[in-house]
């Protein structure tokens, strides 16, 4: 009697686990398909993972630089485009060598003084910047006269490739009948540099001798020409 009883519950066990076998095998179906379905995704997110090693990526990653590695606003490359440029954005200075220098008469007659016009073009293929005055002396027969500063604001003035400046000599014309200094030559040194540049000298040939109080000959600073008296 014992063997028959454990007999049918071991039956009643068998068919409890046939029917729950069969109902996880009508609803699994759907579940069985869940996997292949979520595995799209996660192919798409890993697809994306990848693009991110590309340009796209590079751009986000990069902290808002493209694939050609600028700026998207194109603020990364103006400044280092700037090939002259002093620490304070300006154009670094104009040296002698990038300067074509030259001078010509431009008294005006009637006028009380003579002037010299004396151009600075720069060549140097870059943007320059003159500032202050230039360092300008007279070759005499009695020795060398250096002009002095009128005293006038001085701006910087910023050229590029092929623009000019000019400034302006002023001195007095010899009119006392004498044969005074007579003026062999002219030399010309940019702000800032040591390096200067002889000029044949365009203005009249004598300055009027002096009771030896001072230069009688004045420069004005960039931009001054005809008003440096």
């Amino acid at each position: 009697m014992r063997v028959r009883k454990l007999t049918i519950v071991a039956l009643a066990v068998v068919a409890g686990l046939s029917l729950t076998a069969c109902q996880n095998d009508d609803d699994g179906s759907g579940q069985n398909a869940a996997p292949p379905a979520a595995s799209g995704p996660s192919s798409a997110d890993g697809g994306s993972a990848s693009a991110g090693t590309g340009s796209a990526g590079s751009g986000q990653e990069g902290g808002g630089s493209d694939s050609a590695g600028k700026s998207p606003d194109g603020a990364g490359g103006s400044s280092g485009s700037n090939g002259g440029g002093g620490e304070d954005g300006r154009a670094a200075k104009c040296r002698t060598d990038e300067l074509e220098i030259t001078a010509t008469d431009a008294t005006v007659g009637g006028d009380t003084e003579g002037t010299v016009a004396v151009d600075l073009k720069n060549g140097g293929g870059r943007a320059c910047t003159l500032t202050g005055y230039a360092g300008v002396d007279l070759k005499t027969n009695a020795g060398t006269v250096s002009a002095e500063r009128t005293g006038e604001e001085a701006s910087p003035v910023v050229l590029q490739d092929g623009e000019n400046v000019t400034f302006g000599i002023t001195y007095p014309v010899n009119d006392t009948g004498g044969s005074g200094v007579r003026i062999t030559g002219l030399v010309v040194t940019p702000p800032n540099e040591t390096k200067s540049v002889p000029l044949d000298w365009p203005g009249g040939a004598s300055l009027p001798v002096t009771d030896g109080s001072g230069t009688p000959v004045r420069v004005g600073p960039m931009g001054s020409a005809g008003q440096g008296g």
